[in-house]
């Protein structure tokens, strides 16, 4: 344990105070990483796996610093997921391919929601137990970032919903707890998201875009 508080002891390293944030080479390098990991994804670039693992990494000095243990949490959980989804980009396609950006379908989405609707319930009770300072937003948070990159690890267009509806929450949940620098990145991770939303519709192969798409687009 002395080795590995040795070895953060670095990232914990308060650079400079933003209001009442004293931001830590952590948030920073958080700060950076994560803008280029977004905008890696926009462009629907592998890259994004590697530099997200990193983002995730810096978050999760981070928010065990803050004493944020569910955010921190999910930090692992991204790491792992990171991995699974660089692998499943360069070996998901047809006979092992390249994975090609593709629309979600009805039954995924409606899964999808049914499963933030569970694991915010139950991750509600747990971090109210764990006297949490906001325990529903952060197990919305948690559940729509996990269905994000469930989407996002499977190159589906509806990825960006869930990015999106996440960090309209993130924005101002990060504020609350003086995470001054990581709220104003979340709002540039919101612009991107829409940007990448047009981007990802663009990108989708034809033969999987939904029938109410198709219908919408012959309109």
């Amino acid at each position: 344990m002395t080795f590995l508080a040795d070895l953060i002891a670095p990232l914990n390293h308060v650079l400079f105070t933003i209001g009442n944030d004293q931001v830590t080479t952590a948030e920073l390098l958080g700060f950076i990483t994560g803008l280029w990991c977004v905008w890696l994804t926009v462009k629907v670039k592998i890259g994004n796996f590697p530099v997200g693992i990193a983002n995730s990494s810096f978050f999760l000095v981070l928010f065990l610093a803050a004493g944020l243990y569910a955010d921190a949490g999910l930090q692992v959980v991204y790491i792992v997921l990171g991995f699974v989804g660089w692998w499943q980009w360069l070996h998901g396609g047809h006979d092992h391919t390249r994975l090609d950006a593709r629309w979600a379908s009805s039954r995924e989405i409606i899964t999808l929601i049914m499963a933030v609707v569970l694991i915010t319930w139950g991750l509600t009770v747990l971090l109210g137990h764990v006297n949490d300072v906001a325990p529903f937003w952060d197990a919305l948070t948690t559940a729509l970032s996990l269905a994000a990159q469930w989407l996002l690890n499977t190159k589906k267009v509806q990825t960006w919903w869930f990015w999106i509806a996440a960090d309209v929450i993130y924005i101002p949940l990060y504020g609350s707890k003086h995470l001054w620098l990581t709220s104003a990145v979340y709002v540039v991770f919101l612009a991107l998201c829409v940007r990448g939303l047009a981007a990802w519709r663009r990108a989708a192969t034809d033969e999987v875009l939904p029938v109410t798409e198709r219908t919408l687009e012959a309109a």
